[in-house]
């Protein structure tokens, strides 16, 4: 195996690669179709929240270059697609990005190249439309000339205990020997490799764990509204069913599921399904419930104001955390987005403070930015605390307000209601 890795698509799973591959003495070369993207790495500026400018500098001074320009998949001995994969208007899997890229490696792929796929798909994607693709444009045949292998990202932005290389990566390829050679590789980039059988399996394998999550908290969100009607404190019921050392795994309710895993992975798992003429009645049911979670809010948002005697039609209502996670910046489908377009059609005055997230817009209309925090929660009929960065949860930080939702479960307190 040479030393040239080529990563396409340097968004919140490829760069990590890449600054992992860099690390580990592989020459690294970033293809992007965005000239933004692309131009900002090369000058030292990185888009993502886990890596800062100083690791794009420390990434550029070994080697690293970002391009648009495919011709450097010839010069590759692995290529590693990363790109988007997300649900087309009518909820379909979208494999756009995956068929375009993929494209790209087919005209410029040589003999004996590795190409592993981590976009999450389906199952059947790598050895469906991949491997035809790559076949079909280069001429030469998976598993025979070149190397074909899916594993899953499993990238947690934000997370400051587990990131690409303490992760164990699950491998799979189109044959054996396929298997062995993308276990090789990752092998230089992270502590654990896990084989599996095959293609499928690693793509299953992806879906599985986001569907697992997806319906836990689906289940605690639903309980969360029958809770509070039934005045249980579900938090110190989830916290206290946590003392268990077996059987038992907490999740959380809150505002809705954002990012990219929860909301619509799962789906591409469902479509399959109801391709083969099922229904996947779990995924649906709890996708059914995030997406009503919003609303929700929006009704407990009523109830607060209610109780202070103010309509909300007029309510100054201050949301704190617009990103999908706390402690980051991504506001990849954010349930802040149906929440602020509920409570404007509700006639309330939204701003936001999110020290993470400089614009945030719904509908293609700004939200206004609140600067000062303690200002901005004084002013405030009703704060709502949908993501807990640590910076609201400082000691005194939230003092000034009148009255807290809390849809995170972190606060405590006589003016303060949780989810």
């Amino acid at each position: 195996m040479g030393d040239v890795l080529t990563i396409i698509g340097l968004g919140y799973v490829g760069l990590p690669l890449a600054q992992e591959a860099c690390r580990s003495g592989l020459r690294v070369n970033g293809l992007d179709v965005s000239s933004s993207v692309v131009d900002g790495l090369n000058s030292g500026q990185s888009h993502v929240d886990d890596l800062a400018d100083d690791d794009i500098a420390e990434m550029l001074g070994v080697g690293f270059r970002a391009t648009n320009d495919p011709v450097c998949i010839a010069e590759s001995s692995v290529v590693v697609i990363c790109v988007p994969t997300p649900l087309s208007e009518d909820g379909r899997p979208d494999l756009g990005a995956v068929e375009s890229a993929t494209s790209s490696v087919g005209d410029h792929l040589t003999a004996g190249t590795l190409v592993v796929l981590e976009s999450t798909t389906y199952p059947g994607t790598t050895d469906g439309t991949v491997r035809s693709l790559l076949e079909a444009r280069s001429g030469l045949t998976a598993g025979v000339d070149f190397s074909l292998a899916y594993s899953p990202e499993r990238i947690d932005p934000g997370n400051p205990r587990y990131g690409l290389r303490n992760t164990p990566k699950v491998v799979g390829g189109l044959t054996e020997a396929c298997t062995e050679r993308a276990a090789a590789f990752y092998g230089l980039l992270v502590d654990e490799v896990v084989p599996t059988v095959g293609l499928r399996e690693a793509e299953l394998a992806k879906l599985l764990e986001n569907t697992y999550r997806h319906v836990n908290i689906a289940l605690m969100n639903e309980m969360a509204v029958f809770c509070h009607e039934l005045e249980i404190d579900l938090w110190a019921s989830i916290d206290a069913a946590a003392t268990k050392p077996f059987g038992f795994q907490a999740f959380y309710p809150g505002p809705g599921v954002g990012g990219h895993c929860i909301p619509i992975d799962p789906n591409y798992l469902s479509w399959v399904v109801r391709s083969l003429g099922y229904r996947f009645r779990f995924v649906e049911l709890a996708q059914e419930v995030s997406e009503r979670m919003p609303a929700y809010v929006a009704k407990r948002i009523q109830d607060a104001l209610n109780a202070d005697r103010l309509a909300v039609n007029g309510a100054r209502v201050l949301l704190l955390g617009v990103s999908y996670k706390a402690n980051i910046s991504d506001q990849r489908e954010t349930p802040a987005r149906p929440l602020v377009r509920q409570l404007r059609e509700m006639g309330a005055r939204v701003t936001f403070a999110d020290p993470h997230v400089d614009d945030f817009e719904v509908g293609g209309d700004p939200v206004a930015r609140v600067e000062d925090l303690e200002v901005g929660i004084t002013e405030a009929d009703l704060v709502v605390l949908l993501q807990p960065h640590r910076e609201f949860l400082a000691p005194g930080a939230l003092d000034g307000a009148a009255r807290i939702l809390d849809t995170s479960g972190r606060l405590v307190g006589d003016r303060v209601d949780r989810l």
